[in-house]
């Protein structure tokens, strides 16, 4: 094992912490956003196409709206490699969820890398454009840039859908977090305002397992780059092989990886089950002070035979 250990609580010194974003103002100073994700695709890694039905899609998002999540990532495409879905078939695919959700109160996200699919997703409603190839399109800064939606850009190596042998780091941290600025500045030379970036160190992307989990040890290191940060980590495979645990066992780990981070400078914490994710993100939230309890009872009572 490589890397310092963190030291308690990380702040993550954002140049611009109150954003506004589907319509609200959004303090990530004192707020841990829990971003859903629902995945139109029939390959997606983790749910293996239980939405990739558009009602079934919708249906899903809903629930989590109704759990907590206050942002929802539609995929069309997965990350990993495998042949291209074409742009025609992607933007079938997300532009009908996004459009069936306008309207719901969440921040609505796409997770792409082109260009049309960004520019067809904000306009029928969508908040967020969601790039894991970090810019590899200069196209798709030029689309964010002209509208008023917020950028993730997210650290990996790969040609987008192809495979990317055996990755290897002299300093996995150092060399991610000067991918992101330079990614930031494209964005920025683009006309995207920097005000309207975040940022994802990418877990697992083009990383593994020993990476993933120095990065995730170091989180706090990117809080210097002074973007709201997401924690996408979960149900990952770094999870299942620290655990020795399965797909459909992996909760606990995620959790508390998701808590980890969130300590050490997270803001948005990207998900599949946001119940237990939402009830983490704010419990940490009312241990720091920033959310009052749900009720006060217990030791609060005068006298012995006082009605609660």
């Amino acid at each position: 094992m490589t890397g310092a250990l963190p030291t308690g609580w990380a702040d993550p010194n954002l140049a611009d912490p109150v954003r506004r974003i589907a319509g609200r103002e959004v303090d990530f100073r004192r707020t841990i956003a829990i971003m859903a994700v629902v995945n139109r695709t029939p390959d997606s890694f983790y749910d293996r196409g239980a939405t990739f039905g558009l009602d079934a899609a919708v249906a899903a998002a809903h629930r989590a709206i109704d759990a907590g999540a206050a942002w929802i990532d539609i995929g069309g495409a997965k990350f990993g490699p495998g042949p291209a879905v074409p742009v025609a078939e992607e933007i079938d695919r997300v532009v009908p969820v996004v459009a069936a959700l306008a309207g719901s109160g969440a921040a609505l996200s796409v997770d792409t890398f082109h260009a049309e699919v960004a520019a067809a997703a904000i306009a029928a409603g969508a908040d967020v454009v969601n790039d894991t190839t970090g810019v590899h399109d200069p196209a798709l800064a030029e689309v964010v840039a002209d509208s008023e939606a917020t950028l993730v850009i997210t650290h990996s190596r790969a040609e987008p859908r192809q495979w990317f042998p055996r990755p290897q780091y002299d300093d996995v941290v150092g060399e991610i977090s000067a991918f992101l600025e330079q990614r930031v500045a494209l964005a920025v030379s683009r006309g995207v305002p920097e005000s309207r970036i975040v940022l994802d160190p990418g877990h697992d992307l083009n990383k593994n397992t020993l990476q993933t989990l120095e990065l995730t040890r170091r989180f706090a290191e990117f809080t210097r780059l002074g973007f709201p940060l997401v924690a996408a980590v979960s149900n990952k495979d770094f999870i299942g092989e620290s655990l020795d645990r399965p797909r459909g066992e992996r909760l606990a780990g995620s959790i508390a990886a998701a808590v980890f981070c969130a300590l050490q400078g997270a803001r948005i914490l990207r998900m599949h089950n946001i119940a237990e994710s939402v009830d983490a993100a704010r419990m940490v939230e009312a241990i720091m002070g920033w959310r009052e309890p749900a009720y006060l009872k217990h030791n609060m009572l005068d006298g012995p035979n006082e009605e609660p």
